[in-house]
């Protein structure tokens, strides 16, 4: 996760404001609080990175909801995709995850 320590901030436009609270009642700021907080995991997205590097990243808010996002990075800013609560699945991995490197942090 070096490519993130070369970051600073977040992209945000007309075009994923409010995309993600329309779609799943996820706001902006609960997309970045997951890249702050502890254990969260990040994998590239190889099936939809043909125009761009594209990655999925599984992590938690403040509030504990647990967030599946897609994400890209442009110009050194984080640029969310789309977001969405976690699946059972997702769930279960992240859980393991979380278990097996609970120290783990970004």
């Amino acid at each position: 996760m070096k490519f993130l320590k070369d970051c600073k901030g977040f992209e945000w436009d007309a075009g994923n404001y409010h995309k993600n609270w329309l779609a799943h009642r996820v706001s902006w700021t609960e997309c970045e609080e997951i890249f702050f907080n502890k254990s969260f995991m990040i994998l590239l997205d190889k099936r939809h990175s043909r125009y761009e590097i594209r990655y999925y990243a599984l992590g938690s808010t403040d509030a504990d909801r647990k967030l599946f996002l897609v994400f890209t990075v442009r110009n050194n800013l984080i640029r969310v995709i789309s977001a969405r609560d976690m699946s059972k699945k997702e769930r279960s991995v992240y859980d393991h995850a979380k278990k097996e490197t609970p120290s783990q942090s970004a």
